[in-house]
């Protein structure tokens, strides 16, 4: 067996092959860690396939290890799985066959053959199995010539795609991810097969829908899943409002950008520069209301006023739908959309330090995320423009710099506590607190006082007296 193993995980085969050997059962490594070996990608993972019982084979593997891992197993569907201390994950099935009723989201499983539990893989990559039999270990069995798709880079349904996708329609989905995540092309015949069964992706649970989807935002070229999702009509059906952005239209000779790809670029340019997940959702998500906002104006052309904040109040809606996380990872993406603009409109002024600080206040620890954005931000076809937007951005970064380093501004705390002026002024919790702290923090914010103590603590006493207040006497 050649397939680039580490010394742990050759000694985890030969447990495996043991422990299948005392229950006399046969067992197989299969799919995605056979894949990557050859591929010579990292995983984290390994799949065993057994004719027998899954959860006896887990148990009896688990029982060579020291300390010994607690199995995981699920009776239902005769699956097994247990963690090492490396955090490397293995799982036990047995061999089955598989498929789903036409309308339901739940698969049918009964007891077969390796090679049934082959004919059931997705993709002819993913078929690829190990034997860690006595008689024949080591031995590739490679039904659907999964090795040459490797070599030539191609993703194919080992049986007819029809077939395949109806029985999980999940794996179109999994096709253009893994396209997106190897660099491969969907053979012609698996592609028309996505297109035609495009509408059955409806029975799939949207978090197994959404698992998908973020593996395709988090490869090193997303653009690359989501043209195919758009192209094959499965991105009308998961995420219409992405596909509105698609498009451009004309009128008395004005144009605008196509939305839609300049998203996709805006997220590769991203990409390149961060690993960030839900920066990378911000990329997707920051132009979204750019067709609720679209107005024509006579002699100016298209507009999108008002497109980031707009944009903002549908972060929330959109992170419900597609069953993403509804809290500070959401906020994050929100504060991404509605700030975006703010960065780049800055190269087209004076930039006063006043605006400088009020972006610093705005972004607080998320001011580095926001500039990778908004400088992935900056596409078009005239290169010398890029070139021109990207010196003007980088003049905005260094005055951002200093400014920061003279003002501390990100993530400012006032001087002055709210508890102060309550205490000062003999007040409880009111409006009147609240209108001596937005002064406060706009006097710092306009350079009108320093970020300090003595003069907060001035601009305090002096506002109070023109709401008609009175320190206490103590």
């Amino acid at each position: 067996m050649d397939i680039n193993c580490t010394k742990e995980e050759l000694e985890l085969l030969k447990k495996v092959a043991t422990a299948a050997e005392t229950l006399g059962m046969e067992a197989y490594l299969i799919g995605g860690f056979v894949r990557d070996k050859i591929l010579g990608r990292e995983t984290k993972d390994a799949d065993f396939v057994c004719l027998g019982d899954a959860i006896d084979l887990a148990k009896e593997v688990a029982k060579k290890f020291r300390p010994q891992p607690h199995v995981d197993y699920f009776k239902n569907f005769g699956t097994a799985h247990f963690r090492l201390d490396n955090n490397f994950d293995i799982e036990f099935v047995g061999a089955r066959k598989e498929s789903y009723r036409y309308d339901s989201r739940k698969p049918e499983v009964v007891p077969g053959t390796v090679k049934d539990d082959q004919d059931r893989r997705d993709f002819t990559i993913n078929a690829l199995a190990i034997s860690l039999n006595k008689e024949n270990y080591g031995t590739l069995i490679d039904p659907f010539h999964g090795i040459k798709d490797i070599d030539d880079k191609i993703i194919r349904t080992p049986l007819a795609p029809a077939q395949t996708f109806s029985d999980d329609p999940l794996r179109m989905m999994r096709a253009i991810r893994f396209a997106t995540q190897l660099g491969f092309v969907i053979e012609e015949g698996t592609w028309q097969g996505i297109i035609e069964n495009a509408e059955r992706i409806k029975i799939i649970s949207q978090e197994r829908i959404t698992d998908e989807l973020n593996k395709i935002v988090a490869a090193p070229r997303p653009s690359v899943g989501f043209d195919l999702l758009y192209k094959s009509g499965l991105l009308q059906l998961i995420f219409p409002q992405m596909v509105d952005l698609a498009g451009a239209e004309y009128k008395d000779g004005l144009g605008h950008k196509d939305n839609f790809y300049h998203t996709l670029q805006v997220l590769d340019n991203l990409s390149a520069n961060s690993d960030d997940l839900w920066l990378r959702w911000a990329a997707i998500l920051h132009d979204i209301a750019k067709p609720a906002t679209k107005r024509f104006e006579e002699g100016h052309g298209w507009t999108f006023h008002g497109h980031e904040v707009v944009g903002g109040r549908m972060v929330p809606k959109i992170f419900a739908r597609l069953k993403l996380p509804l809290n500070e990872k959401m906020r994050f993406v929100r504060k991404m959309v509605e700030l975006h603009l703010r960065p780049i409109s800055l190269t087209k002024e004076n930039i006063t330090d006043s605006a400088i600080r009020r972006l610093l206040f705005d972004a607080g620890d998320d001011f580095d995320s926001l500039m990778l954005l908004c400088n992935a931000d900056i596409t078009s076809k005239n290169k010398q423009k890029v070139k021109r937007f990207l010196e003007n951005f980088q003049l905005v970064r260094l005055r951002c710099k200093e400014v920061e380093e003279k003002d501390h501004v990100r993530n400012w705390q006032p001087p002055v506590s709210g508890e102060l002026i309550m205490e000062t002024f003999g007040l409880p919790p009111s409006r009147q607190v609240g209108v001596i702290k937005d002064a406060l923090k706009d006097a710092m914010l306009d350079g009108v006082i320093p970020n300090t103590y003595e003069a907060a603590h001035a601009f305090m006493l002096e506002k109070a007296k023109e709401l008609g207040l009175k320190p206490v006497k103590k």
